[in-house]
């Protein structure tokens, strides 16, 4: 009976990401640098806000948007945060994680024969429901303009069939983050088009420059097309928590809410409590996070770059995304090679569509013993592969 499944679901590959995941579970010992998972606890505070909440039987459905309390929390919070103006009544959405925020967002403004422009390589998640909508991925390589999708890359690929550009800052997989400048040539290329804007920006807490993360839609004209998508997992290390928010005008976001209560009815009541905590009094929680992060991505981006690795420096989130190319083997090949031969786990770069071929993946989110006995693994593999030329 397989053959009457959907046809768009049949076709549909499970992540790179966790086919390489589960790979390295059939192996023991390894040093696995996969899984975008930050290795920090919780917050104990927003623990304990959830255990009062369940003690307090507050255990019930919640509006279908979310709790009145943690839609203001969230508005608050990217108000302060990155100068985002929405109304707690009808521009947010609680949502199960930033991924059912994608899918819900999607949904809502794709129709069959639409095209979403979406930088590439890019996280595998946006593909399968764009194509579930009956619309087409356009994907923009970005692997000549320093991982960023510039608006010279973007507007030759802009139809009249475009109905959404996806942006991702800091992107997975590459950390690389949009500059206020290079926000600024988006919004001046895209405020002049009948399109919508899908922003994921669910690292935003973990810009390391300066001038921290520079949401489009802040820009002049783009508030009015652009649905911001955010959430905890990475800010708070909330992952299993489930927490995501869409962000909306209410024209947008009156839509969107449809899709939402069909879907899920409204996420956990005890998550939101705990939510309503790491947004109030944990709203700089991820400020020695991030720091540590830093760290880690200066430790190995230094280590790699001695290997002989040619590596973009990531302004964010918390991955590395080095080339393999000079070794002489294909992404996957160079993976599996190292995970066989020294047991260390990477994702290869074709897990992030065709334009990371050549590439791989790692994620410094992992304790600093385990990334420096990862990277040296690596080098004597790099080293072995240099000889053999």
């Amino acid at each position: 009976m397989e053959h009457l499944i959907n046809p768009s679901v049949r076709s549909i590959a499970i992540s790179g990401i966790r086919q390489m995941a589960n790979r390295v579970a059939q192996y023991k010992n390894v040093l696995s640098l996969t899984i975008g998972q930050p290795d920090f606890p919780t917050p104990g505070h927003i623990v304990e806000a959830a255990k009062k909440a369940a003690d307090a039987g507050k255990t019930v459905y919640t509006p279908n948007a979310g709790l009145p309390e943690l839609r203001e929390a969230a508005c608050a919070f990217v108000k302060r945060k990155y100068g985002l103006e929405y109304r707690a009544s009808d521009e947010v959405i609680v949502t199960v994680g930033a991924s059912q925020a994608i899918d819900i967002a999607l949904r809502t403004v794709l129709a069959p024969g639409s095209e979403v422009v979406l930088p590439g390589p890019v996280y595998p998640g946006y593909e399968p429901i764009i194509r579930l909508c009956g619309a087409t991925p356009v994907y923009a390589d970005v692997t000549g303009s320093g991982f960023k999708l510039t608006a010279d890359v973007l507007e030759p690929l802009l139809t009249e069939r475009t109905r959404c550009v996806i942006l991702a800052s800091p992107s997975n997989p590459t950390g690389v983050a949009l500059s206020r400048e290079d926000v600024a040539e988006l919004a001046d290329l895209l405020s002049r088009r009948e399109l919508f804007v899908i922003s994921d920006e669910i690292y935003s807490e973990l810009v390391y420059d300066d001038g921290g993360h520079v949401s489009i839609a802040s820009m002049p004209g783009m508030g009015e097309r652009t649905i911001v998508v955010n959430g905890l997992s990475k800010s708070h290390s909330m992952t299993g928590w489930r927490i995501g928010f869409a962000f909306a005008p209410s024209y947008i976001a009156q839509h969107i809410l449809k899709v939402h209560q069909y879907n899920v009815t409204c996420a956990s009541s005890i998550s939101q409590y705990a939510a309503i905590e790491a947004l109030t009094a944990g709203a700089d929680d991820a400020r020695p996070m991030r720091e540590e992060y830093r760290r880690r991505r200066d430790f190995a981006l230094e280590r790699l770059r001695a290997a002989g690795f040619n590596v973009v420096k990531p302004e964010g989130a918390f991955y590395l995304f080095p080339s393999v190319r000079k070794f002489g083997l294909d992404s996957v090949t160079f993976a599996h090679r190292l995970l066989d031969e020294h047991k260390v786990a990477v994702v290869p770069g074709n897990a992030f569509t065709a334009l990371g071929e050549g590439y791989i993946r790692l994620s410094y989110a992992c304790s600093m013993d385990t990334l420096r006995e990862a990277l040296s693994r690596m080098e004597t593999f790099a080293a072995g592969l240099s000889e053999n030329d």
